[in-house]
């Protein structure tokens, strides 16, 4: 779920820079960074975003900068006036000078500041416009680098289902030595059992027995980490977000891991048990970059 993206462009005397940056994260967390007089693009990013992201913490930063150089524009009505007030006065002094344009722009009201940077209603939609496109071009360059991490991700995690496989065959294999292990343990400890004084009842004895037997049978463990195995290969194998289910199956596969070896009565199983942990361990960190 790890990507970067990065979108810039000029509107008239505005510069703009999109930056997007997404890191692993359980859910969806969108986090915006709009300068003021923007807020308008938070219900677009938000909506776009959460149509092509499903999870990620995902920081979206919009920067612009103006040029800061005083703008003045010319009241074209205000001259006109001014200037045949003017005329009309120079008209009226013998030997007057016509009017000056220096001094005619110099009167108030003829020159004002900020004439070139109002915007009409349709000057800031086309604005929006090209804010929202360029955010559209910066969100794609996200969703394919982290399809490309998916890519890379996808192939560890099957290694690592193999790795979990090989090591769940040789359980099976080791598993079979389970109940004669188990058999001459329990022979040991019904004697200790019957040495003792007052002597049990058979039937306490039968329970105990019982017991001990059902804690040694792992093939219910080891049938359902074989479930787990393949359940895991199908979510590799389907298109869409499958990183919430792919992280609960991970739960469910230490749940198994953990029972078969409490249950382990050789050091061989309990050491391959533990190989497990290991693998189903990185298994779950690759997981956890998984949409």
């Amino acid at each position: 779920m790890t990507g970067f993206a990065r979108s810039e462009g000029l509107i008239g005397a505005m510069a703009f820079v999109f930056e997007l940056r997404s890191v692993n994260g359980r859910g969806l967390d969108l986090r915006l960074r709009l300068p003021g007089g923007f807020d308008a693009l938070e219900p677009f990013i938000r909506e776009r975003a959460g149509a092509v992201l499903k999870r990620g913490n995902v920081t979206i930063n919009l920067a612009v900068k103006r040029d800061d150089t005083p703008k003045v524009a010319l009241d074209e009505a205000v001259l006109e006036q001014m200037l045949q007030r003017a005329l009309a006065l120079a008209a009226r002094i013998p030997g007057c000078a016509p009017p000056q344009a220096e001094a005619l722009l110099a009167l108030p009201g003829v020159m004002r500041a900020g004439g070139v940077d109002e915007i009409d209603e349709a000057a800031t939609e086309q604005r929006m416009q090209t804010l929202r496109s360029a955010f559209e071009q910066a969100l794609a360059q996200l969703v394919a680098t982290r399809a490309a991490e998916g890519t890379r991700t996808e192939a560890m995690i099957a290694a690592q289902v193999n790795e979990i496989a090989a090591l769940h065959a040789e359980a099976i294999v080791l598993a079979a030595d389970q109940p004669t292990i188990q058999q001459a343990r329990m022979l040991e400890q019904v004697q200790a059992l019957l040495g003792q004084l007052p002597a049990l009842p058979e039937e306490r004895i039968a329970q105990e027995v019982a017991v001990l037997a059902a804690r040694s049978d792992v093939r219910e463990e080891l049938d359902r980490l074989g479930a787990h195995i393949e359940a895991a290969r199908g979510l590799l194998a389907e298109a869409g977000a499958v990183g919430r289910r792919f992280d609960f199956l991970t739960q469910e596969f230490v749940r198994e891991t953990n029972t078969l070896c409490s249950k382990s009565a050789s050091v061989p199983l309990t050491s391959v048990g533990l190989q497990l942990k290991a693998a189903i361990e990185q298994m779950r960190e690759q997981v956890q970059n998984v949409e």
